[in-house]
């Protein structure tokens, strides 16, 4: 999330021109921010409901709809204080944005706006992580962790990206838009809660079937269209860059269906939906921290590969693992967003590079904050979820509640069909 300026370009901050209103920027920054909003409540939603089973897709896709409530309130509140106010290992001074009036701004546009559109970032992570967790969470337990975990591990990780102070843990990472700080971190997080809950009662006993594969591509697509705001968002600015980042989204997420059905349908000969939608979301993660610097011919190399290694890692290296992460959101989230962030210092065009960049430093940096993110995102959020479990009575439903499914049992609604 920075504006790439040439003698910038190893800063993984926000770049911002001189404090001025631009009404230019400010519109487009409104427009993305409600991109982005769609992302979580409608995009992961339905994408995430249609690849549950029956008796849980509402309980699914209200993890989702929570996700975006739980996270905005605790944002406004705290979130945006530790992510974006002064300080080194954690920021301070925003708490319920104090001091943070209509005249205040952050480089063009309004703060107040910037507030927001950085929320929809933090709650878009979290719901990602419950795909992991879906079918045996308590939802009681899943509010709490939501909310502690966006205050714990998702704000002190974009501080230390992204917050423009000079902090301890800011290694030089170039990430554009949230390939650690969001994909990586929420595929993480997702992957030790699976650990702790354990596998569903029924898992690898039969076969765990997709509610509905027209849901999956309908809100693949709401997903594919709210990241223009995600990625192009990002640069803050109603310009070149912004425009890049729209057209290299667009172009990775495509490559990024081509790769995964190449490579499903080598495996299987066979060409599915879920698959396409899955290769869809794939390919934008693998973009979104290089959205800023890549060119179109990074953008299909990119794509391509991130649509591969999503498919590769959700159909062989999840067996080897053996952790039951529902709806793979390490596999295409963790996984895809480490290439992605190392194919960020790899592909990087003529006019983001500097005239002294260095590929080999640049690596180490993404490899260091890859690093920190992995060992900070594990620890923090096996102890938030400790917690979480602890307050709600443990954090696993009963067996009875499990094989019923959690719709009727926790929210008392089913699907018409079921």
């Amino acid at each position: 999330m920075k504006k790439y300026l040439l003698a910038l370009l190893a800063l993984p901050t926000f770049a911002f021109a001189e404090d001025s209103l631009n009404s230019g920027d400010t519109a487009w920054m409104l427009v993305a921010t409600a991109f982005v909003m769609l992302m979580t409540p409608a995009g992961i939603g339905l994408f995430y409901g249609g690849l549950t089973r029956g008796k849980n897709v509402l309980n699914t896709m209200g993890m989702s709809v929570a996700a975006y409530a739980v996270g905005t309130l605790v944002w406004v509140i705290v979130g945006y204080s530790i992510a974006f106010g002064d300080g080194d290992l954690i920021g301070t001074g925003k708490v319920m944005l104090s001091g943070i009036t209509d005249k205040s701004l952050t480089g063009t546009i309004p703060e107040l706006l910037f507030v927001a559109f950085q929320g929809t970032f933090a709650a878009i992570a979290v719901a990602i992580a419950s795909g992991s967790m879906i079918e045996r969470v308590k939802f009681s337990t899943f509010i709490i962790f939501a909310a502690l975990w966006v205050v714990a591990v998702y704000a002190p990780i974009t501080h230390w990206a992204w917050s423009g102070n000079s902090t301890t843990l800011n290694f030089g990472e170039m990430d554009f838009a949230g390939g650690t700080v969001v994909h990586l971190n929420a595929g993480v997080a997702g992957f030790v809660v699976a650990m702790i809950l354990g596998k569903r009662k029924d898992y690898g006993k039969v076969a765990l079937k997709p509610f509905s594969p027209i849901l999956v591509v309908l809100g693949a697509a709401l997903l594919w269209f709210g990241w223009f705001g995600f990625n192009a968002g990002s640069e803050v600015a109603a310009d070149g860059v912004a425009g890049s980042a729209f057209l290299v989204t667009n172009v990775a997420a495509s490559l990024g269906v081509i790769g995964w059905i190449i490579v499903e349908w080598i495996v299987y000969k066979k060409a599915t939906l879920v698959g396409g939608a899955s290769g869809a979301v794939a390919g934008l993660v693998a973009i979104t921290p290089a959205a800023g610097s890549a060119g179109v011919e990074g953008a299909i190399i990119i794509g391509l590969v991130g649509g591969a290694l999503g498919f590769y890692g959700v159909s062989k290296l999840k067996s080897i693992f053996k952790v039951d992460d529902s709806l793979d959101a390490f596999w295409i989230h963790g996984l895809v967003g480490i290439w992605g962030s190392v194919a960020t210092a790899i592909f990087i065009s003529d006019y983001a590079m500097a005239e002294n960049y260095d590929m080999g430093s640049q690596l180490v940096s993404q490899f260091s904050a890859i690093g920190l993110t992995i060992v900070y995102s594990a620890i923090a959020t096996a102890i938030v979820f400790y917690v979480s479990s602890a307050l709600t009575g443990g954090g696993r439903v009963d067996e009875e509640t499990e094989s019923r499914g959690l719709d009727e049992t926790v929210h008392g609604e089913k699907t018409l069909n079921i």
